[in-house]
């Protein structure tokens, strides 16, 4: 927040019955909700002249003074031993095969604990010892992301220049990402490019939106792979390139044609199938980076991997394709 304190906030009558932590996170621009609760326990919120609770309902009529930013104290990824699927590794990068479930490295938002276990970054930290030092303490090493629900190949970078150079690659957009997704609904056409700028939401923090100018530019092109038919309902596979690599940006970008990503509750998935005999349940996204081509950043060598679905993927493919509708 480069903003001036104290900050006053009027509530207006409109604002009548929200939460406390709910209004502040929509009236202040880029803060979280939950710095807004950091704020919050404090004490830098003051509602009326006293400090208030994040789950106070607001009256319509009263006078928000805000302080001063939080004061969170620095956050230092910590080594785990946690099992690595390697797929390619030498002395200035590594390619891994991240599950689905596992976050990169860990979020801002919650408590210590929380966000500094179980990450990718953590794994990483124990296996190799030392990685790039250009994004942080908080996320050494880590040159792109992958959501928490997809799986996949993802390239980590253990030194300064291998990562600066990947970076650029990702910048100029010569980092080819082919992913495999299963999604609600038949496209109407066997392939299409979307591009639709991307921004947060404003209301709902946790997703991303189409639906706001000046957005980040988001480029994404795919491809049936095959249309089913089944006792679940219609489903397409769909092989998806990226351009751009975007908060969410497949996710959205499907859910923007009415085509929500099997799992995808976040953009319009049923959280469970229907039919007339027992559902499949898949309890992550079905959505996998299957492929990944790049320049070697030392030797300018072609590195070109792929990935199998994973096994929980391919069973819930194989279960809809069993079905036959009726």
């Amino acid at each position: 927040m480069a903003q001036k304190f104290p900050i006053l906030i009027p509530v207006s009558d409109d604002d009548k019955g929200k939460r406390l932590d709910q209004f502040l996170a929509v009236r202040m621009e880029n803060i979280s909700r939950a710095r807004v609760q950091e704020l919050i326990s404090e004490g830098k919120v003051l509602v009326a002249g006293a400090a208030a609770k994040a789950s106070l309902k607001l009256r319509g009529t009263e006078q928000i003074n805000i302080l001063g930013e939080a004061q969170r104290p620095p956050l230092k990824a910590i080594a785990e031993e946690i099992p690595l699927d390697i797929r390619y590794e030498d002395d200035d990068l590594a390619v891994i095969n991240k599950p689905a479930g596992m976050m990169v490295h860990a979020g801002a938002g919650a408590t210590d604990d929380a966000r500094n276990r179980g990450t990718l970054v953590n794994a990483l930290l124990h296996h190799f010892g030392s990685l790039s030092e250009v994004g942080g303490e908080l996320r050494p090493g880590i040159v792109h992301r992958l959501d928490k629900e997809t799986s996949g190949l993802i390239v980590v970078a253990k030194n300064d220049e291998a990562h600066r150079k990947l970076a650029a690659q990702f910048a100029r957009r010569e980092v080819k990402k082919t992913y495999v997704a299963l999604v609600h609904g038949w496209v109407k056409k066997d392939a299409g490019t979307i591009n639709q700028s991307i921004s947060r939401d404003p209301v709902r923090r946790t997703r991303m939106t189409t639906r706001l100018a000046g957005g980040r530019e988001a480029i994404t092109h795919y491809r049936a792979v095959r249309r089913i038919d089944s006792s679940f309902g219609k489903f397409t596979l769909l092989e998806v390139k990226i351009d751009t690599g975007r908060t969410h940006q497949i996710r959205v970008h499907l859910a923007t044609l009415g085509l929500p990503v099997v799992g995808d509750a976040l953009y319009g998935a049923p959280r469970q199938l229907r039919g007339n005999s027992d559902p499949p349940t898949l309890r992550r996204n079905f959505l996998h980076a299957a492929a990944l081509q790049l320049q070697h950043p030392r030797t300018g060598d072609k590195i070109a991997l792929k990935s199998d679905l994973p096994d929980e993927l391919q069973s819930f493919l194989a279960m809809i394709e069993s079905t036959i509708p009726g």
